[in-house]
């Protein structure tokens, strides 16, 4: 059993993980930027320390400060939530140097993940399907010019290292092809220190659809389903759903089976998500392996009943999985909204200020993540969402409108949110008939 975790992070996944560490007897430790000293996180922990201020290269991602800060309060182990340090392997490594216990994978497995083109190479040696495309690195945009002339156009020129919609551009003609290319790599280079690039094939109108997995340290890997993801704004997700709504029992089972493929593969263990895009017909191929927690967590929580962060824990601590794939049924539908301090019709303007008054949708199948209270000034130095709203309810339909009622409810004052841009989805007919692909909220907002 662990006695002290300290969490890497910030904001309501920090908040999270504290409830969790609360739950199970373990007490935890929170770090903070001088931005966020005030922060619920910050107030909730056992302990805090201080770790920089200003941007995150001072504070959340100076390996060497939260390392020291672990060391000094006694933690025995670190777990890092999701964006920062969560899948940087050299932290991983750090942790293990100094017999810190990572509450995620080894760091041999996030490299081999990580690296997408690598990724796609083990994907393939196994068996899952992948989108056709360069089987090895590309550099030069020359080449690279030659192969996407072979794979047919559009493709998506991506980077290796990429993430968050980083490094990854479109290019439908040989005409247009180097600019995006070179755009692709300089956007790479500069947000990751690589430049090293693959491409594939574009997918029109596809959906993006992920497999939670869990895995621990004896070789049970169990799939808790689907989380439909395609709801999303310059690849970074604004809503998510489990069921999702596009995929039948067939393509569940067999994206499930992928899934655990992929992550037995790997030798993983502990939370990972296998991402899929699905294409008109309900072809789906890997996309990519998320070695982490993700923000979007909480649906599959919803509908499995299972408590994920709890997990994570206990197979950090060398524990079996408490459950088996037998053992997993998905019950009603969840739908999550990412509520975020931003200004829709200013092209997603973020919104830092004081809160000067909120208030949160509660009732039965409800539940807001949050790190939020009245008083609080959001920073702006750091991700623009502030809270996420999920319900629970049996059908579809019926979770629309519990998702309708809440957000209806919510209040948050002081600083801009997308609130009301969330609530105007909920009531899209593209998107309450299920229909809603990757390009949904570009053509939304063309049309407005």
């Amino acid at each position: 059993m662990f006695n002290k975790i300290l969490i890497a992070n910030r904001g309501e996944i920090a908040v999270r993980i504290i409830r969790a560490c609360r739950n199970m007897g373990i007490r935890s430790v929170a770090i903070y930027s001088k931005e966020d000293a005030k922060s619920l996180h910050v107030q909730l922990a056992d302990q805090r320390i201080c770790i920089g201020e200003g941007p995150a290269r001072n504070s959340y991602l100076n390996k060497e400060r939260i390392i020291t800060a672990a060391q000094n309060m006694g933690a025995d182990a670190i777990h890092p939530g999701f964006g920062f340090l969560s899948e940087n392997s050299d932290f991983v490594r750090m942790c293990e140097e100094t017999g810190i216990a990572f509450i995620g994978p080894k760091a041999e497995v996030i490299d081999s993940m990580g690296n997408k083109s690598h990724a796609r190479k083990t994907m393939m040696a196994a068996g899952v399907p992948v989108v056709p495309g360069t089987k090895e690195p590309v550099y030069d945009a020359k080449e690279a010019l030659a192969l996407a002339d072979e794979i047919g156009y559009p493709v998506m020129i991506k980077a290796s290292s990429g993430g968050g919609g980083k490094g990854m551009r479109v290019a439908r003609s040989a005409d247009d092809f180097e600019f995006h290319f070179n755009m692709a790599q300089r956007e790479s280079a500069n947000a990751f220190g690589d430049d090293t690039m693959y491409i594939e094939r574009y997918i029109e109108n596809p959906r993006h659809v992920e497999i939670q997995i869990m895995a621990d340290t004896y070789g049970n890997v169990v799939s808790l389903g689907e989380r439909d993801c395609s709801v999303q704004r310059n690849h970074q997700k604004l809503i998510e759903e489990s069921p999702s709504p596009a995929v039948t029992e067939k393509t569940r089972q067999e994206m499930s089976r992928c899934a655990v493929l992929a992550a037995k593969t790997v030798n993983y263990s502990n939370a990972g998500t296998i991402e899929f895009i699905m294409d008109p017909k309900g072809e789906f191929y890997f996309m990519e392996m998320n070695t982490r927690i993700q923000v979007e967590h909480g649906v599959t929580e919803m509908v499995t009943g299972t408590d994920l962060i709890i997990e994570q824990i206990r197979v950090a601590m060398g524990e079996e999985l408490s459950f088996r794939q037998s053992d997993i049924q998905q019950k009603g539908h969840a739908i999550e909204c990412r509520i975020n301090a931003e200004i829709p019709e200013k092209n997603f303007m973020p919104s830092p200020g004081v809160v000067t008054h909120m208030h949160l949708p509660a009732g039965n199948g409800v539940r807001v993540d949050t790190a939020l209270y009245t008083g609080y000034k959001i920073p702006s130095e750091y991700d623009s969402m502030i809270a996420k709203v999920i319900v629970h309810a049996p059908d579809r339909e019926s979770a629309l409108q519990k998702m309708r009622s809440a957000l209806d409810e919510m209040l948050i004052l002081g600083v801009e949110t997308n609130l009301d841009f969330q609530f105007q989805i909920m009531k899209n007919p593209t998107f309450c008939a299920g229909e809603a692909d990757t390009g949904f909220i570009e053509r939304l907002m063309n049309l407005d």
